[in-house]
């Protein structure tokens, strides 16, 4: 018999968050990919929209603003999710996934000082 092998969920990501309905927010996401949970998300200054935060680039998807909670397809068409916007939280690092441009040890590190900005600490998984 194969294990079971179960996808990542939001508990792979979040660890603490103070209450809900002041920490998320539902958001629109750029159409273009499957984003996973625990994405880290950009905001689109012209369109308002969210893509995975980026290294470097000047419409504002550079700077890392929250998390995705669960895993949206935006493949078709542009679509919501839920959102860790602000803190007090606590997101695992593990369970953070980044855009292909965020690529080694420096720029991670930018984008979780740009999260605990927002009151969203990374720390090592429990």
């Amino acid at each position: 018999m194969s294990p079971l092998i179960q996808p990542p969920s939001m508990g792979d990501a979040l660890k603490y968050e103070v209450n809900p309905n002041y920490t998320r927010e539902t958001v629109t996401l750029l159409q273009g990919m499957e984003y996973p949970v625990g994405s880290v998300l950009g905001r689109i200054t012209a369109s308002g929209k969210y893509t995975l935060a980026t290294d470097g680039g000047s419409d504002g998807a550079e700077t890392a603003v929250g998390v995705l909670l669960y895993a949206v397809d935006t493949t078709l068409a542009d679509a919501t999710g839920i959102v860790l916007m602000r803190g007090p939280a606590i997101v695992a690092r593990e369970g953070l996934a980044f855009d292909g441009t965020v690529d080694d040890a420096t720029k991670i590190a930018t984008k979780h000082s740009e999260l605990a900005a927002a009151g969203i600490l990374v720390r090592d998984s429990a």
